[in-house]
C-alpha cells in the first residue's frame, strides 16, 4: 500500500512536458511536420519571451506555428522561413542568434573592454613604477638629519 502510495505520488510530481502544438496544426507529411517543428524550436514566442513557440500556448505562438507550416507546404526551404519571420519580427524572434556584425559587436564588447581596462591599469602602474624618485639636497639631507636626531 505504502509502495503504490509512493509511485502515485511520484507520477504526480513528476513534470510533464506539455506540447503546445494542437492536433489541427499537425501537418500529414511526416518530413514536413519534423521539419516544422525543428523551425518552431528556433523561434522565440513574442509574448512569453523565453520559451520556443513549439512549447508556448499563446495565441500568437500558434498563429506562428501556422504560418511556418504554410510556408513550408508553400515549398520554402528552412531558411527561406526563418527569414520571413525574422523579417517580420525582428532578429529577437530567433532563440539563438545569427552570426553578424551585431552579435559579433554585442558579444565581443565586454571582453573589448575588459581588455582595454587591462592594458590601461598595466600602463598606469608601469608609469607609476618607473618614474624616477628625486634625491634630497645636501641642505634637506641636513634638515632631516636634525629632525630625526630630535626625536
Amino acid at each position: 500500500m505504502l509502495r503504490c502510495l509512493f509511485i502515485l505520488l511520484a507520477l504526480l510530481l513528476t513534470p510533464i512536458h506539455a506540447f503546445a502544438v494542437n492536433p489541427d496544426e499537425v501537418l500529414a507529411d511526416p518530413v514536413l511536420e519534423q521539419r516544422a517543428r525543428a523551425l518552431s524550436a528556433e523561434l522565440r514566442c513574442m509574448v512569453c519571451q523565453n520559451q520556443s513557440i513549439d512549447d508556448s500556448n499563446a495565441e500568437l505562438a500558434r498563429d506562428l506555428r501556422v504560418v511556418v507550416r504554410e510556408r513550408l507546404v508553400g515549398g520554402d526551404s528552412d531558411e527561406q522561413v526563418l527569414d520571413y519571420v525574422v523579417s517580420r519580427y525582428g532578429e529577437f524572434v530567433l532563440l539563438k542568434p545569427r552570426l553578424s556584425v551585431r552579435t559579433i559587436g554585442l558579444w565581443g564588447a565586454p571582453a573589448a573592454l575588459a581588455i582595454i581596462g587591462l592594458i590601461v591599469a598595466v600602463v598606469y602602474t608601469r608609469r607609476r613604477a618607473v618614474q624616477p624618485v628625486a634625491k634630497l639636497s645636501p641642505d634637506e639631507e641636513a634638515r632631516l638629519g636634525k629632525l630625526l636626531d630630535r626625536d
